[in-house]
């Protein structure tokens, strides 16, 4: 699909930034690891389901064009997810 993934570091220090006085759990941490924070928060919900964060908010736009994607918005992410339900349902996976 041409999109970059990693695995994020999910450390438990980073649901520290999640803290809060007033609720269970904020759903937005300081400005260091906004990735991890985000994928931290989403990780409370899932329990033993496989899950996936795509974090978009920094690459929805682009400013100038790339080999690939022209100015404008990204659409980023959507290559990605099409070409793996497309590799899911290869592998009759889904």
């Amino acid at each position: 699909s041409g999109d970059l993934v990693w695995q994020m570091p999910m450390f438990d220090d980073y649901k520290e930034q999640l803290e809060s006085t007033i609720a269970d759990l904020k759903n937005i941490g300081g400005r260091e690891a906004g990735s991890i924070t985000a994928a931290k928060f989403l990780e409370e919900f899932v329990d033993q389901t496989p899950w996936s964060h795509l974090d978009i908010a920094g690459t929805a736009y682009n400013v100038k064009d790339t080999k690939y994607m022209s100015t404008g918005a990204t659409g980023v992410g959507v290559r990605l997810i099409s070409r793996l339900f497309e590799v899911l349902v290869n592998d009759k996976k889904i």
